[in-house]
């Protein structure tokens, strides 16, 4: 099977090639696409070296997928182009995913939506991805009426200049402006652009894709998106009012049921999930699950995750698998 890969050079795209090999997805022939200024370039990918190509050439070789991970602007120019040609297109920039024509998925949690006839599929935001997987079986179980989410998200989602200017300022160095504050021995309350609202892009993202992916516009969400000085991934202080009272045992147990969620919960021996665990792991990890006791059933939990990982590259991989086993690809 022929699989493109967009953005084959960055930090996501890297770990796509990382992943499609770890999941031994049927890859014959692997074409890396990058910009103008990357083509030529050397990737490697299961011992051997491929050449990056421009979006044109691996269009003309038809391959059958193709993950993207270049860019908004990119994604809106080429992956249509990509699926005029029959190549069926998993995104991860926000191009596609509010788009009412394009689905939004975490095939744990809404993979039975697509269809044969859906090429554009759209990857969730990171933290909106690790979000939902714990959301979903808790809505099954006992409906969710309110969410309320502060992020404390790693330099890594912004990429690979905001990990060196974290490394910089660590060393002494003044950083390069990727951000607008310094980041080391700090933190910044502010993710992507401002809204007219007051909310950030990154935590409108949050609201929106969460209603889109679950399919239930009734669930209201609030979010606090805040960048920290931290490597290997996202974490999520979540605070969720049901419709139904619970038991935290039982929320344990369903949550422990939920496949790619792994629940890490004994405060007595220190156990809890921290992006350090979380790194280089495709799980989400869900710990400090205890009831609020300000209003009526309300629970308050800790989820952490691998953002390039699950909340990006695997989720992406994982689409693909499951396009693989409909039989659409081959």
């Amino acid at each position: 099977m022929k699989v493109a890969v967009v953005g084959a050079t960055g930090l996501v795209g890297s770990t796509m090639l990382q992943i499609l090999e770890e999941r031994h997805f049927p890859v014959t022939e692997l074409i890396p696409v990058a910009s103008e200024r990357s083509v030529g370039m050397k990737v490697s990918f299961k011992g051997k070296e491929y050449e990056v190509v421009s979006a044109d050439e691996a269009i003309s070789r038809r391959p059958p997928v193709a993950l993207f991970s270049a860019g908004g602007s990119v994604s809106l120019q080429l992956a249509p182009k990509f699926a005029e040609a029959g190549c069926y297109v998993v995104d991860n920039s926000s191009a596609w995913r509010m788009d009412p024509a394009k689905k939004l998925i975490v095939p744990e949690v809404n993979g039975d939506v697509l269809t044969k006839n859906d090429y554009i599929i759209a990857n969730p935001n990171c933290s909106t991805i690790q979000m939902v997987m714990v959301l979903q079986p808790l809505h099954r179980e006992y409906g969710i009426k309110r969410v309320v989410v502060s992020t404390y998200q790693s330099v890594t989602g912004t990429g690979q200049k905001a990990v060196h200017e974290l490394l910089d300022e660590r060393a002494g160095g003044k950083g390069h402006g990727v951000y607008p504050h310094r980041i080391d021995l700090n933190l910044i309350p502010q993710i992507d652009v401002f809204q007219d609202n007051g909310y950030t892009k990154e935590e409108m993202k949050m609201v929106l894709e969460t209603c889109k992916i679950m399919g239930d516009d009734t669930i209201r969400v609030t979010a606090t998106t805040v960048r920290v000085p931290v490597m290997g991934g996202h974490s999520e202080s979540v605070n969720i009012e049901l419709k139904k009272d619970f038991k935290e045992n039982d929320v344990r147990e369903i949550l422990s049921n939920m496949p790619g969620v792994v629940v890490i919960d004994n405060p007595a021996q220190h156990a809890y999930p921290m992006p350090l665990d979380a790194a280089g792991k495709d799980e989400v990890f869900v710990g400090r699950i205890r009831r609020d006791y300000s209003q009526p059933n309300t629970l308050n939990c800790w989820i952490v995750a691998d953002n390039l990982r699950k909340g990006a590259a695997t989720n992406a991989v994982q689409i693909a698998k499951y396009l693989h086993a409909q039989g659409w690809i081959s």
